[in-house]
């Protein structure tokens, strides 16, 4: 830890300290809830309490049989292939989509940009329940509703303002003079995206994609309007399950997906900490 600079006030160093436990408190009290369910997980009882043996760390207590329900029960396995099938091919269009948008967005001559961003990025401001209301009557219309296809492009309509968001915030720093100079060399606008524009602004990309895929696997809202039960995916399931049955292989899922998002955020922070490296920032 770094000392604290011999000019500082009494009430500085109090602040300063302060900041830092207040800081805490904060994370403590978003991440407990959290991390609680993980322990849980391995209860060998079938309920969502510590029991005295689990308090007392007596290996007795605990037991891997709700992992071992969720990897061979049928409905959590169908769950897990609807998701794995659904999340992918939702982040691949959600990628593709997004950074298209987010590229055009960023020339100087394209009209109404603001207007335009405000509407690509609305599927993150309205309310779920509105949207995914919204797309069943569409999806009804169009006669994809209750089909893969119908959760995927409505799963990649959610993770596509994400892509938007990182990859425009990756192009603050993008040095125009480049596309220039690969121009003046012959360079055509496809091959100067892809040997020039991409590879710097890939970490962006991947970041988004990232966001998308986390969005499309952890849905739960829109999927209940616009698939059926041939689509359900584990959200969905796990739902079902806190709804009709309190199972405690949801508490398994859980704490799977929890590390997933764990492993996928630690990412998305190195690639942040790569592309602040590649613009010149000191990462922070």
């Amino acid at each position: 830890m770094a000392k604290l600079p011999p000019y500082m006030t009494t009430g500085q160093r109090v602040w300063h300290y302060g900041f830092r436990v207040i800081c805490g408190l904060i994370f403590f009290f978003l991440i407990f809830p959290i991390l609680v369910i993980i322990p849980l997980s391995f209860n060998a009882t079938d309920f969502f309490t510590f029991t005295p043996e689990m308090l007392s760390f007596d290996p007795a207590g605990y037991s891997f049989k709700h992992y071992q329900d969720f990897f061979t029960n049928p409905d959590w396995q169908q769950a897990l292939r609807n998701s794995v099938m659904i999340a992918p091919a939702a982040t691949l269009l959600a990628t593709g989509f997004g950074t298209l948008a987010a590229i055009g967005l960023s020339q100087s001559h394209v009209p109404y940009r603001g207007a335009i961003m405000a509407i690509l990025i609305s599927p993150m401001i309205v309310p779920l329940i509105i949207s995914a209301a919204g797309m069943y009557f569409f999806y009804s219309r169009l006669g994809i509703q209750g089909t893969y296809w119908g959760v995927v492009l409505a799963h990649a309509v959610l993770g596509t303002p994400f892509v938007i968001i990182t990859v425009t915030a990756t192009l603050v720093g993008f040095d125009r003079a480049l596309e220039r100079a690969a121009a003046s060399l012959g360079a055509n606008p496809v091959t100067t995206f892809f040997k020039v524009q991409m590879p710097l602004i890939l970490p962006g990309v991947i970041s988004g994609a990232l966001f998308a895929f986390i969005t499309s696997f952890d849905e739960v809202v829109v999927v209940l309007f616009v698939g059926s039960a041939s689509q359900k995916t584990l959200p969905w399931q796990m739902f079902t399950g806190l709804r009709e049955q309190i199972s405690p292989t949801i508490l398994a899922v859980a704490s799977i997906l929890v590390t997933i998002s764990i492993v996928l955020l630690t990412v998305l922070e190195l690639l942040r900490r790569r592309s602040e490296r590649q613009r010149g920032l000191s990462p922070g």
